[in-house]
């Protein structure tokens, strides 16, 4: 039976189950009383086909930048009333706020101008690649007449080639198109569409820049049925993966169970939980995996990082006798240097659509959550593994009182961060030392976790927290951001403010590139001192609701957040948070120093 895109129906590739709270579900125009052949629209245009899609899978926002190749097409996509513009102040954070919306509603979407705005955008759609989101990135294209002529155009490097932008997108999406005439537009829109949801990817579609008005007969009925055949297991081959996953396990003494990533791109979050309900087994999260696996669980150990693992949950994971990592990636970040002592003869690992047990034998076309489903019914139950971590573990220390106008550390920082949190926040954690102190807040149920690990692209967290916030109305975020990483992209706060949103952005002053500085020091990592909360007020400039404040003691931080959770909840509140430059969570030491040792390492010798 075919999937009808932005249903009520349960498998529904653009709701997002990564076993916290479900995304928000989308009522497509798809469901309603007439029947779609019978309301005919002889004028309906490719701009509005463009559209109505959009919103048909569960895109109501999209995130722009205008260019003149693309303003007939935004004035199309504007003219949609399911359909919110949200213009950003350059290219690339509207690829990175398509990235963060894509995490919280299952499908993102953006648009820009030919090469100069495709281009631009590049680093935030080859980030999404890597991270498995699915986000349309449109490009408003040269005129159809110029292509095939020798004619050089604006907006590109002078040669009258038109492919390079094409080109470089090949390499970070996972399907492009290129239209340049009406009659194949419809399928070509469609295929680009339905291949980002099944592959969950980034995909490339270039629009003549003549082309958005022109009514087509393809359009010309509303709405078109707009399906995706589910992808189904392999029956034989699920059965027999059940089969020897279940001796291998079933004969294990102290089994660990262990999620990852990719849980998110297999939509098998709750089955991952309901499989650890059965089995009895500890459950821990890689770090890239944080906010996929509810940490209100019973059984929950931590986050396992090697070296920097949550304390005693390292321990628990590499003394196992098995384990099973539910969609992992190991990557030199996420094995801090390639330091994990894991053995593969003892692993079972489960990607999206194979299964590999104890580095031997692998079975492939097999859904994650159908595996897990039928994995959990012959599984014996076993809670050896979580005894023996009960057993050992002692609880985190308390930060040592601050005393009366001491210099504020992060330590404290994020205590009363900790403290903030609930079920209907998020925290979006920007790459550096935010990774490894986010990581240690325990998240209570239904509470959103992002971060960017795979790509790590600094910067990434001020237009994902656009995206996030626009997409995830029914949740305020909390934003950790390092001012290295903020001058990066600062500058789409406005834009925050345009959109009306109340997230509580903690600004982390302390003078440079820390987690640069943990892995190669060098004077390349001090910027400029800013005057960060003036910058805010400048760009809030008397339009929307803003608050900011500056902190330099853990007094001042208190009194800071009663604001931002009382009076001013209701605006965008901006914290400044002064800290000493060497003021770092024990991790990011740790971690730092594995990393350059990995990044350091001699040639082979020839």
């Amino acid at each position: 039976m075919d999937t009808k895109i932005g249903s009520l129906d349960s498998s529904n590739p653009a709701k997002t189950d990564v076993g916290g709270p479900p995304g928000p579900t989308f009522v497509s125009t798809i469901q309603n009383s007439v029947h779609p052949s019978s309301i005919a629209m002889p004028d309906a245009t490719l701009g509005s086909h463009i559209a109505r899609r959009l919103v048909q899978v569960g895109v109501t926002d999209v995130f722009t930048v205008p260019g003149d190749f693309n303003l007939t097409l935004l004035d199309h996509l504007i003219a949609e009333p399911g359909l919110t513009n949200i213009g950003c102040c350059n290219e690339l954070n509207a690829g990175y706020a398509a990235d963060g919306y894509a995490r919280s509603r299952g499908v993102g979407a953006c648009v820009v101008t030919f090469t100069v705005g495709g281009l631009s955008i590049l680093n935030a759609i080859a980030g999404a690649y890597s991270e498995n989101l699915p986000v349309i990135c449109i490009v408003g294209g040269p005129n159809s007449n110029d292509y095939g002529t020798n004619r050089i155009l604006h907006h590109t490097i002078g040669l009258p080639d038109f492919s390079q932008e094409l080109r470089c997108f090949q390499t970070v999406t996972c399907y492009q198109a290129v239209v340049n005439n009406l009659e194949d537009a419809h399928e070509l829109i469609d295929t680009a569409i339905s291949t980002a949801l099944k592959e969950s990817k980034p995909v490339y579609i270039s629009i003549g820049c003549n082309l958005p008005a022109i009514p087509h007969p393809t359009f010309s009925r509303e709405p078109v049925p707009f399906v995706l055949a589910p992808k189904l297991s392999n029956q034989m081959g699920l059965e027999a993966a059940v089969e020897a996953t279940a001796e291998f396990l079933n004969n294990a003494v102290k089994p660990v169970m262990v999620g990852g990533p990719k849980l998110r791109v297999a939509k098998a979050g709750q089955a991952f939980t309901e499989l650890a309900d059965a089995c009895g087994y500890p459950i821990a999260v890689m770090p890239s995996a944080k906010g996929m696996v509810p940490e209100h669980h019973p059984r929950f150990i931590g986050t396992y990082w090697g070296a920097v693992s949550t304390a005693f949950c390292s321990e628990i994971v590499e003394s196992a006798d098995a384990y099973l990592f539910a969609g992992p990636i190991f990557n030199d970040y996420s094995s801090v240097g390639y330091s994990l002592l894991l053995k593969k003869d003892k692993a079972i690992i489960v990607q999206p659509e194979r299964v590999v047990i104890a580095n031997g034998p692998t079975f492939g076309c097999i859904l994650m959550k159908d595996f897990f489903h039928a994995l959990a019914k012959r599984l014996k139950r076993n809670t050896t593994a979580y005894e023996n971590y009960h057993r050992i573990f002692v609880p985190d220390g308390v930060p040592l009182k601050a005393q009366p106008k001491e210099a504020l550390r992060v330590n404290i920082l994020f205590k009363h961060i900790q403290a903030m949190l609930s079920g209907d926040m998020a925290v979006i954690a920007e790459t550096g030392d935010s990774w490894f102190n986010c990581q240690k807040l325990k998240l209570p149920e239904g509470c959103g976790y992002e971060f960017q690990m795979q790509y790590g692209s600094i910067g990434w967290s001020v237009g994902a927290t656009l995206g996030y916030a626009q997409a995830a109305k029914n949740k305020r975020v909390i934003a950790c951001i390092g001012d290295g990483s903020f001058q990066v992209t600062a500058q789409d706060v406005s834009t925050m403010l345009r959109c009306e949103q109340n997230t509580i952005i903690f600004l982390i002053n302390n003078g440079g590139y820390t987690i640069e500085v943990e892995i190669h020091d060098g004077p390349y990592n001090v910027i400029k001192n800013w005057n960060y909360t003036a910058l805010i007020d400048a760009i809030h400039n008397g339009e929307g609701k803003c608050w900011t404040a500056k902190v330099r003691c853990e007094q001042e931080l208190e009194e800071a957040i009663e604001k931002a959770t009382g009076p001013m909840k209701n605006c965008l509140c901006f914290i400044e948070v002064i800290v000493h430059k060497d003021d770092t969570s024990k991790e990011l030491l740790e971690w730092g120093s594995r990393v350059s040792a990995a990044n350091s390492r001699p040639p082979n010798p020839q």
